[in-house]
């Protein structure tokens, strides 16, 4: 088996508990506030500038020619993906937003593993926002009921082709670093991975909640 099937399989618990989140079944019905979705829009760009800071890190600390240049493609795709969503929906209502502190968590935690742990396991660490959003996307294409879901732009961009050839190339980096890892370090890849995991569903239940700094 696989690496990142194994850290799959150690996040299973994590993803059932993202698949039960209101959020998610409302944004699958179309029947999401407008205001909480926007709420995780300007949430979403802060994060993905960071990601895509991250993303560009990831690939200066790679060893190989083509690891370096797939990590800069997915840094700019990341750039590339949130202007177009967030111009569609939010047309630029971002500038003032602050990060909340789920976001700010989740992009802490990479940031952390960028500068302070082993290539293997920073690689893990970004692996769930690829991986998490493949599999939320593939089902809610698959379970949606709504014929006029004004997320729709949203559901195809996760759901689709060119998103699903992206996170297979970058789970297949993560289980070629793993391949020639130690034991010792594939365990931390998984720890890494699994809590990115969790970070996930912290993120998205922020969004429902419209999460505020509590003073």
């Amino acid at each position: 088996m696989k690496w990142s099937e194994q850290a799959w399989k150690a996040s299973e618990e994590v993803y059932a508990a993202i698949l039960k989140l209101p959020f998610l079944h409302e944004l699958m019905n179309g029947t999401l506030p407008k205001e909480k979705f926007f709420f995780y829009l300007q949430q979403d760009a802060l994060y993905l500038a960071e990601y895509g800071k991250i993303l560009a890190g990831i690939a200066a600390r790679l060893d190989r020619k083509e690891w370096r240049e797939a990590f800069l493609h997915f840094s700019s795709d990341t750039v590339a993906i949130e202007q177009a969503l967030h111009q569609l929906y939010l047309n630029g209502t971002t500038n003032h937003t602050e990060p909340t502190p789920s976001c700010q968590l989740y992009t802490g935690f990479m940031y952390g593993q960028l500068t302070g742990a082993s290539i293997e396991e920073v690689v893990a660490s970004v692996l769930p926002c690829f991986l998490v959003y493949k599999k939320v996307g593939d089902y809610i294409l698959v379970n949606q009921t709504a014929g006029d879901n004004p997320y729709q732009s949203w559901i195809d961009t996760y759901g689709g082709e060119d998103f699903a050839l992206a996170v297979e190339q970058a789970l297949s980096i993560g289980d070629e670093l793993a391949v020639r890892s130690t034991e010792e370090r594939r365990v931390g890849m998984t720890r890494a991975f699994m809590k990115g995991c969790q970070l996930e569903w912290m993120f998205w239940d922020s969004a429902w909640r419209q999460e505020a700094w509590p003073v």
